[in-house]
């Protein structure tokens, strides 16, 4: 397949000087640490809506779904027992991405959520973790595609089918017993283990352009060469002011958007296409990168930390978007940095994984928020919704609702 030429729209330093992480428009309003917790039973963290290959959030016969990355809580666990004989729920919280499987919910009401249990079950993935990706409604028989990411051994992009299947009293998933690999990090547009021990390349996120039609995804990756290779030059450093063209250790943060093209729309071949968005000498994470289209423009939206920022910048644990005429580009950072919802300074780690839906709303999980005396809650569930407005290349937060309000956009009947 030939397509037109993809010039990498370069995230750069000047832009990530940019960042204001004390303006109101751009940041998420402070979660309170009585929060409520939605499962005492599992953590929940990353959250996928169940949606169309167009964005659109559904529901299927009045119940909306959502699945999430779920790690059980272990408060029996000796390994997560003080000495005192109290319960470490901190660690748990921490070791929990070495047990993350998917697990679905269901709910009447867009929030609420009722436990549904795992997607697959033990076994059918083929590597030790399942991380995130998005399940896509196929059609109204209620036919889903969850494309996620397997993990350890490798990092492989892939795919499972399975049907979803309601009542009066709940919804049922079955099926999800065969998944398909995709493709994996190729070395010479995405970096490999091989070229670097902790390289990221993860979180598949499909969608149809509305322009061409065709099918295609982008995904978290890092710029492919042998990790601390990477120049930091002037298009990487753009139009800093003096005393900010020293950029340190900058070269070893590499991250970039991946895309790559199905071959149809069935999604079960692809083909690598070089990066959309880099960010070689900013930062090392741009994880799960997805898009909402709006008044004819590409929306390109991805999460980030604090830590995984670049010598000498630095921003919030957030939302960072950007925004382009075209699917290929060029983008144009938003809000001139590229900064779209940060946490508040004094809560610097209250929300993430964040994902902006087409109707404007942002949902994200609590990870830690501040508590009395200098220490901390844990969360693992559902934080408040955001709405956010987008106006060309800016955007501004306007409210915020309940915890875990996820509506959908439009209701599925199915035939089945």
């Amino acid at each position: 397949m030939k397509h037109a030429t993809i010039i990498p729209t370069r995230w750069t330093r000047a832009d990530a000087l940019k960042v204001n992480e004390n303006d109101p428009t751009t940041t998420q309003p402070l979660v309170p640490a009585d929060f409520p917790v939605m499962s005492d039973t599992v953590f929940i963290w990353d959250t996928m809506p169940l949606r169309t290959l167009d964005g659109t959030v559904v529901s299927v016969n009045g119940w909306s779904v959502i699945f999430t990355l779920t790690a059980d809580r272990r408060p029996h666990d000796p390994q997560f027992i003080n000495a005192d004989g109290r319960y470490d729920i901190k660690r748990d919280w921490e070791d929990r991405h070495g047990h993350a499987r998917i697990c679905y919910w269901y709910s009447r009401t867009g929030k609420d959520w009722i436990f549904g249990g795992r997607v697959m079950a033990e076994g059918v993935s083929p590597t030790t973790r399942e991380w995130a990706g998005t399940p896509i409604l196929l059609n109204n028989n209620g036919d889903i595609d969850l494309y996620y990411t397997c993990v350890t051994p490798g990092a492989t992009i892939a795919k499972v089918r399975g049907q979803v299947v309601t009542s009066q009293s709940g919804v049922e998933l079955r099926g999800f017993t065969q998944v398909k690999a995709l493709f994996e990090a190729d070395g010479t547009y995405y970096q490999t283990e091989a070229q670097n021990a902790t390289w990221n390349f993860r979180d598949p996120s499909p969608f149809i352009d509305p322009k061409d039609g065709k099918l295609y995804m982008v995904f978290e990756g890092n710029v492919a060469g042998e990790r601390g290779t990477h120049e930091v030059g002037a298009n990487e450093l753009g139009l800093v002011p003096p005393g900010h063209e020293h950029v340190g250790g900058a070269r070893y943060q590499v991250g970039c958007i991946g895309l790559a093209v199905a071959k149809d729309l069935n999604g079960d071949e692809w083909e690598l296409l070089p990066p959309l968005v880099t960010a070689v000498g900013v930062n090392d994470q741009t994880e799960r990168p997805h898009y909402v289209f709006q008044d004819n423009k590409y929306y390109l939206f991805t999460i980030s930390h604090k830590f995984t920022y670049a010598d000498g910048i630095t921003g919030p644990d957030g939302v960072y978007g950007f925004v382009g005429d075209h699917l290929f580009g060029p983008y144009t950072p938003m809000n001139a940095s590229g900064l779209v919802l940060g946490n508040p300074p004094s809560q610097p780690f209250q929300t993430y994984s964040h994902c902006v839906m087409p109707n404007g709303l942002v949902t994200s999980f609590i990870d830690s928020v501040p508590t009395a005396g200098g220490d901390y809650r844990i969360g693992g569930t559902e934080a408040p919704t955001v709405r956010i407005v987008l106006k060309g290349d800016r955007s501004f937060v306007q409210e915020a609702y309940d915890y875990g309000y996820i509506p959908p956009m439009r209701d599925v009947v199915l035939s089945q």
